[in-house]
């Protein structure tokens, strides 16, 4: 199953993603710290992310878990990048990243790496 998460609410995800479980109070707070958002705002995307199945709430004090995996979700907006700015065309995707970037040696070798294994 599909969920499509907007950048707030993926912004959520995320510091569930890198802390674990956490009370919807201690989400807020580091989001207010992260990204300014006030309670309310966290509250709301939270909401958000529960009723499309993204986190899960536990009692007591309003617990929050990511029912998602970060890869998951990842590989998810890959595809959609690649469908939608490149007419699903991964090489075009590679060659505009590459275009734009001077690669260290280290990302060249594990990119060769990547594409080998794929062969």
């Amino acid at each position: 199953m599909e969920i499509k998460l907007f950048d707030s609410e993926l912004k959520v995800m995320d510091v569930l993603w890198k802390e674990g479980v956490l009370t919807a109070k201690q989400l807020a707070g580091i989001l207010k710290e992260q990204v300014g958002w006030n309670k309310n705002t966290t509250y709301t995307v939270i909401k958000k992310c529960i009723e499309k199945g993204a986190i899960e709430r536990m009692e007591p004090n309003f617990q929050c878990r990511a029912t998602l995996v970060k890869e998951q979700v990842q590989q998810q907006e890959a595809e959609e990048l690649v469908n939608k700015i490149f007419d699903g065309s991964v090489d075009l995707l590679f060659a505009s990243l590459l275009n734009k970037k001077s690669l260290s040696p280290e990302e060249i070798k594990r990119l060769k790496q990547l594409v080998n294994e794929l062969e």
